[in-house]
């Protein structure tokens, strides 16, 4: 199989070693504060290394993402696995949203990994699969156990869920930093079975429509290099 030309893998030698860790957390904090489309030379300055040295470790922009979000996007799939193995899967559905949020809300480079389709970051797309699944699980179970309404699609959710997420950060600058609990409890209470509640109107996005919603949703199309 062919190398993946994304994926940088951590240098052997320890000077060549200890840059591509500066890189990565001088990237992880930079990404945090600013997003991921803060300027590389940026990321630079703060490892204390050139330009050039950040290339050599990171080729593109998308393998500096992937290698700063690989052990949180596992984190997330942890969760996940979690969640599906709840008994009761409206509360998984609840708790699982929410520890997804607060991810959401702490980091900005995470918000911007999470609720727009970003090529070549191969951690984002395993996690992307992974939470699709485990929205699949929950939202069937729910049905089954009577708490979750049977119009609802997994592509609904996830949109709504995507669309919600990307305006934390413009929520919790002019508020507080915890805002983002009202609007995801009135999305959950919409999500919920109800005998009063109407049938949902037009016909729910697919999963290919999904994709390229989500690809235009922000101001990020892809990782630049």
């Amino acid at each position: 199989m062919a190398a993946d030309p994304h994926r940088a893998t951590p240098p052997r030698r320890r000077d060549a070693r200890r840059n591509w860790d500066l890189l990565v957390e001088a990237a992880r904090e930079v990404f945090a504060e600013q997003g991921l489309e803060a300027p590389l030379d940026v990321i630079a300055r703060r490892a204390g290394v050139g330009n050039a040295t950040l290339y050599r470790n990171f080729p593109t922009r998308a393998a500096l993402v992937d290698a700063v979000f690989r052990d949180l996007l596992t984190g997330t799939m942890t969760a996940g696995d979690a969640a599906r193995s709840a008994p009761d899967a409206w509360a998984a559905l609840n708790g699982y949203l929410r520890d997804v949020f607060v991810t959401l809300a702490a980091d900005r480079g995470t918000n911007d990994l999470m609720t727009t389709h970003l090529e070549g970051v191969d951690a984002l797309q395993a996690v992307h699969a992974h939470n699709r699944e485990t929205m699949d699980v929950l939202l069937r179970r729910g049905r089954e156990q009577g708490t979750v309404r049977a119009d609802a699609t997994t592509e609904d959710v996830l949109f709504a869920l995507a669309a919600l997420g990307r305006a934390i950060p413009a929520l919790t600058t002019a508020t507080t930093p915890d805002a983002w609990r009202r609007p995801l409890a009135l999305l959950l209470d919409g999500l919920r079975a109800s005998p009063g509640a109407g049938e949902l109107p037009g016909s729910s996005l697919t999963a290919a429509e999904l994709g390229q919603v989500l690809g235009e949703l922000g101001p990020h199309r892809a990782p630049r290099g």
